[in-house]
C-alpha cells in the first residue's frame, strides 16, 4: 500500500468516528420515527443539550467519565463503542479499496474512488441497520429503500469510469437473485423471515453481486452459516427457546462483508479444494 492510501486510512478512520456519532443519532431515533437533524442532540435524563466539546467522538466520553456533565446521569458505553468500531470499519474498507483487493486496480482512480464511497456508505448502513435489528427487530424502510438508489448510482458510475460493464449485469443478478431467495423463505416460513429482510437481502445482493459470483456466493451463505451457528449456540445454551426471536438482519449483514472482504479469497480456496480452478 502506497504512503497516500495509508493516509487516507487514516482520515477516513477519523472521519469514521464521526459517522459512527451520527449513527448513534440514527439508531436512537429512526425506530422511533423522529427527525435525525432536529432538535440537536441532548441528555435523555435532564434534556440538557450536549455542548459541542462534549461531542467528541470517543475522546469526550473519556474524559466526561461515562457520565452527563450536567446531570451526572450515566452515557451508555455503547455510544463510544460505535464511534470506535465505525472507525475501525472506515479503515478496513478503505484498505480494500485501495489495496486493488476489491478490483486488482492498486491505482487510485476516479472509479475506484467510487466504488470506495459506495462501500462506505454501505458500512455506515450496516452499522445502523445491525444495531436497529438488534435493538427492535426491524430494519427500516427509511433506511433499506434509498440504499438501493445510492448503491446503484454509484456502483454504476464507478463501472463506467473504470469501463468495466460487466459488472452492473451480476449486480442486477445480485440483487434479484437474493430478493427472490429471501421471498420465498419468508412465504415458506412465516415468522422466521420478514419481509425487512427481503428488501434488505435485494441490496446486499446489489453490492454481492457488482464484486462477482465468488462474492455473492460466499456472503449470501455466509449469513446462513453465521446466523445458524450464533442460533445453535443459544439454544444449546439456553439462552433463548428454539422458536425465540432471533434478528436475522445482522447475519445478512456480516456474511455479506465476510464476502466483500474476503469472498473471492474464499471461492477460490473452495473450487480449488475440488481441482475446479
Amino acid at each position: 500500500m502506497t504512503a497516500g492510501a495509508a493516509i487516507a486510512m487514516v482520515l477516513l478512520a477519523l472521519f469514521g468516528t464521526l459517522i459512527g456519532s451520527f449513527l448513534n443519532v440514527v439508531v436512537y431515533r429512526v425506530p422511533k420515527g423522529l427527525s435525525i437533524v432536529s432538535p440537536p442532540s441532548a441528555c435523555p435524563e435532564c434534556r440538557h443539550a450536549i455542548r459541542p466539546r462534549d461531542n467528541v467522538p470517543v475522546l469526550s466520553w473519556l474524559l466526561l467519565r461515562g457520565k452527563c456533565r450536567d446531570c451526572q446521569a450515566p452515557i451508555s458505553p455503547r455510544y463510544p463503542l460505535v464511534e470506535l468500531g465505525t472507525g475501525v470499519f472506515f479503515a478496513l474498507v478503505t484498505w480494500w479499496a485501495l489495496s486493488g483487493v476489491a478490483t486488482g486496480e492498486t491505482i487510485v482512480s476516479p472509479g475506484v474512488g467510487l466504488l470506495l464511497l459506495a462501500f462506505l456508505y454501505l458500512a455506515a448502513v450496516s452499522v445502523a441497520l445491525a444495531l436497529i435489528d438488534l435493538d427492535t427487530h426491524t430494519l427500516p424502510d427509511k433506511i433499506v429503500l434509498p440504499s438501493y438508489l445510492v448503491g446503484a448510482a454509484l456502483l454504476t458510475l464507478s463501472s463506467v469510469l473504470s469501463g468495466d460493464y460487466g459488472r452492473l449485469l451480476t449486480a442486477g443478478i445480485g440483487l434479484v437473485a437474493l430478493w427472490s431467495l429471501y421471498l420465498v423463505l419468508a412465504l415458506a416460513y412465516s415468522g422466521g423471515m420478514g419481509f425487512g429482510d427481503v428488501k434488505l437481502a435485494g441490496l446486499l445482493g446489489l453490492y454481492l453481486g457488482w464484486l462477482g459470483w465468488g462474492p455473492l456466493a460466499v456472503g449470501a451463505f455466509g449469513a446462513f452459516l453465521l446466523g445458524g451457528i450464533f442460533a445453535i449456540v443459544l439454544v444449546v445454551t439456553k439462552r433463548v427457546s428454539r422458536k425465540g426471536g432471533i434478528p436475522f438482519g445482522p447475519w445478512m449483514l456480516a456474511g455479506t462483508w465476510v464476502g466483500v472482504l474476503a469472498g473471492e479469497f474464499i471461492w477460490h480456496a473452495y473450487l480449488s479444494s475440488f481441482g475446479l480452478a
